[in-house]
């Protein structure tokens, strides 16, 4: 195996996932489309001409959305709550090594952690900053391509359609955002604890398999 596929096979494997699965929803997606068109009598669109609907902008981003705000969730809880005899959690006493003041000297520290002032306090949040970011966007888009559905939606009832921001008001836009942000705190909830009393031999994700139930952190 090529060392650069073995170095990052991870994310190659679930990037190739996360491309076939949303190749997937994009075909399956034209196909409801299309469907919906005929049913109201009007003409299908060509894969291309769908990509550019607000039916498949808003599929796509509100799982986005619920995506990163999980994950910035999930990163930010973690510095400061604890979850006995989980591999998710820090120590429940004591600091640990990610809590650790910055070393400039430290080989291989990134240039950001060197330049010191405020470019390193940036950096020390900067995954935080970052998935709230790509949520935050992700948001914005979907209010906007939700918005388009919602009112193409609203003229074939022969009613007046809605802005990206008269979108955030209806009742539509939290139905499609709280839906997904429920599946995704559940989801959080069951790997931080199923992970107590479970194990996956060789995966950073689990405690070593004769690990006791009580040990936190993944040691």
């Amino acid at each position: 195996m090529p060392k650069f596929i073995r170095d990052n096979s991870l994310t190659i494997v679930v990037l190739v996932m996360f491309i076939l699965a949303l190749g997937g929803q994009t075909i399956t997606g034209q196909s409801v489309f299309n469907d919906e068109q005929v049913a109201h009598g009007e003409s299908p669109v060509s894969l291309p001409e769908y990509l550019t609907t607000g039916h498949f902008g808003e599929a796509v981003f509100e799982n986005f959305e619920s995506e990163f705000l999980q994950m910035g969730v999930f990163v930010l809880l973690t510095v400061v709550l604890r979850q006995k005899g989980s591999p998710e959690s820090k120590q429940i006493d004591g600091e640990e090594e990610v809590d650790r003041e910055p070393d400039p000297d430290r080989p291989g520290a990134p240039w950001a952690v060197r330049a010191g002032g405020a470019v390193r306090a940036v950096y020390e949040h900067s995954l935080t900053i970052a998935l709230f970011g790509l949520f935050a966007l992700s948001f914005t888009l979907h209010a906007i391509t939700g918005a388009a559905e919602y009112s193409a939606e609203q003229a074939s009832h022969g009613e007046e359609g809605v802005s990206a921001i008269g979108y955030l008001a209806t009742s539509q836009f939290w139905f499609e955002s709280l839906q997904n942000w429920q599946s995704e705190f559940l989801s959080i909830v069951a790997l931080v604890v199923l992970a107590i009393f479970l194990r996956e031999k060789g995966s950073p994700e689990s405690k070593p398999v004769d690990a006791a139930h009580d040990e936190t952190g993944s040691q």
